[in-house]
């Protein structure tokens, strides 16, 4: 199933900046022992901007049913949704059944906005409550499945029975073992006919969270706290509205994402989505942890998914799913950007790494001897000797021939560094033999493998010793920005370029590629550096 021929609803709600182009929820779990840290969790929902609270009571210990429900509603700032959650559905409740459904009724009875009651469960509360549910109530009948993620076909069987139970609100919650799962969860939320949540947990489900606002999800959840999660995957509230603009999502909200494995550390989102917004661009921009970029590409091809950006280990895959590649890309063999065209949905390939790089490395090699543009690349005849045979390292190898550079390849795959080096006209070595490699001094380093990306900051592909042979080492890496590698060059003596300027260079070209606008490059460089 693919997500081209799902019908979007237009939306009632005018875009601009601040404006809600969406009617979903972003609730906020609170979690705690006792309900003076349940209250204090309420707060910070309100002061977060969540829009309702869960309040999980199977995480009170010695919970006093009806004094403890009836403090925690009336002293509530946000309407309240009501969750005892058994251990046999993913909770922590292990006591008996009968107590758990009537805390669940006398919440209702007290004034709760939401009840969730499990599929399992729903029979025996509507029996326990014998039609007596306030109208002001809804209950949200939920299924969680902690091991995938069914068919669209089973998953649409399933909404159908939870809705037959007496739901208002359906809840399935399934586990993303692909990126391309959230596309079964999207399909039925279009489709549902009775408000609805769906969601895919995990890392490889977050779209589903932040794209509920786009295929009418009725809410979705977010943290107060990095890691304080009552499922897996669930961002903060913060994130959802500072970082993802969830407020500005609407049905006709253009997809764009970095596609890479892994994803957590990328900064794009922050540039891109700042910028979206900046401009009044109706996009959004999400990190993608995609396993196999074909399955991705054919699951999501609707007009409405629009541009990407490629990172490690993804590049050349990419390449290889376009309809029409760009001459530079083509030759290096991998892109980092793809877009679909609006006229025929076809997807073109570019590789625009090597420009912000090489432009770098030539600026810090002119702060080294005073040179000025006009007199050429200060590139020229210089010894470039490019670690890694990847995406980056072709890019990279071709920009450095191509500024009139004689190019060494270190891989540690050495026939992958023969490869390369064979078509930039270049000499292969095995990375390790970079120790006692410095056949002249004054030699340009350049770093293209993701050894000192984090987590693992504290290692350098190449032995410290080694570096006082290089004039100037860049490293691709920008998480962190001062890596070991440049930390151990800095020491030795040498000029140093961060994996930013590479980062920042490419992204303007980018987003005038995403969004046929100018780049808004003070306030990008102002997130860069705000966020590294």
């Amino acid at each position: 199933m693919t997500l081209s021929s799902i019908p979007l609803a237009a939306s009632e709600l005018q875009f601009g900046e601040n404006v809600r182009r969406n009617s979903t929820l972003i609730c906020a779990p609170a979690m705690a022992d006792t309900v003076d840290q349940m209250l204090v969790l309420m707060r910070k929902a309100k002061e977060q901007g969540a829009d309702l609270v869960e309040v999980r009571l199977d995480y009170l210990k010695n919970l006093n049913t009806s004094q403890d429900i009836e403090v925690l509603i009336k002293h509530s700032s946000v309407p309240t949704l009501f969750t005892f959650r058994p251990k046999w559905e993913g909770g922590r409740y292990a006591g008996d059944e009968s107590k758990r459904l009537g805390a669940l009724q006398r919440a209702m009875e007290l004034g709760a906005n939401y009840i969730d009651v499990e599929l399992k469960a729903a029979d025996d509360f509507f029996k326990l409550i014998e039609g007596r549910k306030c109208d002001r109530v809804k209950i949200i009948v939920s299924s969680h499945n902690y091991e995938n993620t069914p068919s669209v076909e089973e998953l649409g069987n399933l909404a159908a029975r939870i809705q037959g139970s007496g739901a208002d609100i359906v809840k399935i919650a399934t586990t993303a073992l692909d990126i391309t799962d959230s596309a079964r969860i999207f399909q039925v939320l279009a489709h549902c006919q009775v408000p609805m949540i769906g969601i895919a947990m995990g890392e490889r489900g977050l779209m589903s969270r932040i794209l509920s606002a786009k295929f009418g999800g009725f809410l979705t959840f977010g943290v107060l706290e990095a890691g304080a999660v009552s499922a897996p995957g669930q961002p903060t509230v913060k994130d959802l509205l500072d970082l993802y603009n969830f407020r500005q999502i609407g049905p006709d909200t253009k997809v764009h994402g970095v596609i890479g494995n892994p994803i957590g550390h990328s900064k794009s989102p922050h540039l891109y989505n700042a910028a979206f917004k900046h401009i009044g661009f109706n996009g959004i921009y999400l990190p993608l942890l995609v396993d196999n970029v074909a399955d991705f590409l054919n699951t999501y091809s609707s007009p409405d998914f629009v541009g990407y950006s490629y990172t490690i280990p993804h590049k050349m895959a990419g390449l290889q799913c376009c309809d029409e590649v760009d001459p530079v890309a083509k030759g290096i063999g991998a892109i980092s950007c793809m877009i679909r065209r609006p006229s025929d949905g076809k997807l073109i390939g570019y590789n625009v790494d090597y420009l912000g790089a090489i432009a770098a490395i030539e600026e810090g090699l002119r702060g080294l001897n005073g040179a000025s543009p006009a007199a050429g690349s200060p590139l020229a005849g210089k010894l470039f000797v490019v670690m890694g045979a990847g995406g980056a390292g072709k890019a990279l190898a071709f920009g450095g021939k191509e500024k009139g550079a004689r190019v060494v390849v270190a891989n540690r795959t050495f026939a992958k560094a023969q490869d390369l080096a064979s078509r930039v006209g270049g000499q292969a070595l095995p990375l390790a033999a970079l120790r006692d490699f410095h056949p002249e001094e004054g030699m340009i380093l350049v770093n293209t493998t993701s050894v000192g990306m984090k987590p693992n900051v504290d290692v350098s592909p190449i032995p410290k010793e080694a570096l006082k042979h290089y004039s100037l080492v860049f490293d691709a890496i920008y998480t962190p920005k001062l890596t070991r590698l440049l930390r151990d060059a800095q020491e030795s003596g040498g000029a140093v370029v961060y994996g930013t300027e590479m980062f920042i260079n490419q992204a303007f070209v980018q987003f005038e590629k995403f969004t046929g606008l100018p780049a808004p490059k003070e306030l990008i460089r102002e997130v860069l550096t705000r966020n590294t």
